[in-house]
């Protein structure tokens, strides 16, 4: 699913064979640039542009003017889709209105206005729907960012030789990362100096999200510190967010976690965690044309350029099961 794309609708330009991922982080930016899933299997035995990724600085938060360095030393070019971080943007679940469809953004604005910290003025808003609650309850999760700020952000991209096509936030890019899969999967899931986010994921439908805060400095810890302080508050997270999965979504209980921590004891970390929290604990593989480690710490940037591709699986995935179901 892609959120806060209206703002991108404002803007077009010619269609590229390349994909350009964009995510902003505290003090940097990284990126990702690389062909159209599409084009690689079109174009079998020709010899394709290999995907590159780049980490560039952001001095006093000021991304536009990165975006713009970034493209004098590298040209942009593509269809990009940028991913919001925690601090550009704000997630929030509510009861979902009780308007008719085309008027639930307008009032969503409203009724999150006391929730959130961005003006109902200066604020796009989009949501994805969550599973019903136990109960019978129907719940949405908004999302709202700061107009202003985006203004500036696409402004800069479509200076480039890239277009806007989405606005994502970190959940939706670190889910795009998951192949859509039957069985539900908890991922744990962090960029350099930013905090961890926990995710459910099943079926290429984000079930549950959450934005944990103390672990922004997590790589900097050693094996000890980790072992005595952080696994443990770490399972305890973990253990609340499955028991919230299983009892208010009525949902199987999780039996897999796949660990993004770029840092060096990812494996250690990865072994502690399973120990504590008896469920199976991998670490979850980019896609095959990266280097495993090297680019860990670009994951956000390479799952935004990955939305298309789990679009079409979600939808072959629901038209497997329409044809099962008949």
């Amino acid at each position: 699913m892609s959120l806060l794309t209206r703002i991108s609708q404002l803007f077009s330009k010619q269609q590229s064979n390349q994909v350009l991922g964009i995510a902003l982080q505290q003090g940097s930016l990284t990126s990702c640039l690389m062909p159209k899933i599409q084009q690689l299997t079109q174009n079998e035995g020709i010899e394709l542009p290999q995907p590159s990724c780049q980490n560039t600085p952001v001095i006093l938060s000021d991304f536009a003017k990165a975006i713009a360095a970034l493209h004098t030393d590298s040209p942009l070019k593509g269809q990009c889709h940028l991913v919001l971080n925690a601090q550009q943007s704000q997630i929030v679940q509510v009861d979902k209105p009780n308007v008719p469809a085309n008027e639930i953004i307008s009032a969503l604005k409203w009724q999150i206005k006391d929730l959130v910290t961005i003006s109902p003025d200066n604020m796009v808003v989009d949501y994805f729907d969550g599973p019903l609650l136990s109960g019978g309850k129907e719940k949405i999760n908004v999302v709202c960012a700061p107009l202003n700020e985006l203004k500036k952000l696409v402004a800069a991209i479509n200076k480039t030789d890239a277009e806007v096509t989405s606005i994502i936030t970190e959940e939706f890019a670190f889910a795009n990362l998951l192949p859509v899969q039957n069985d539900a999967c908890l991922l744990v899931c962090q960029q350099p100096n930013e905090e961890i986010t926990l995710l459910i994921v099943k079926q290429g439908q984000l079930y549950f999200h959450r934005r944990l805060r103390g672990f922004s400095q997590i790589a900097k810890k050693s094996e000890d510190e980790l072992t005595m302080t952080m696994i443990d508050s770490l399972a305890l997270e973990i253990q609340r967010s499955s028991d919230y999965f299983e009892r208010q979504l009525k949902q199987a209980p999780i039996r897999a976690i796949k660990i993004l921590i770029p840092m060096a004891s990812e494996s250690f970390f990865a072994r502690k965690l399973a120990e504590n929290t008896h469920l199976a604990v991998d670490l979850l593989a980019l896609p095959d044309t990266f280097e495993q480690y090297k680019y860990r710490a670009h994951a956000a940037a390479i799952g935004a350029t990955l939305l298309a591709t789990r679009l079409a699986e979600k939808e072959q995935w629901q038209a497997q099961e329409l044809t099962h179901a008949s």
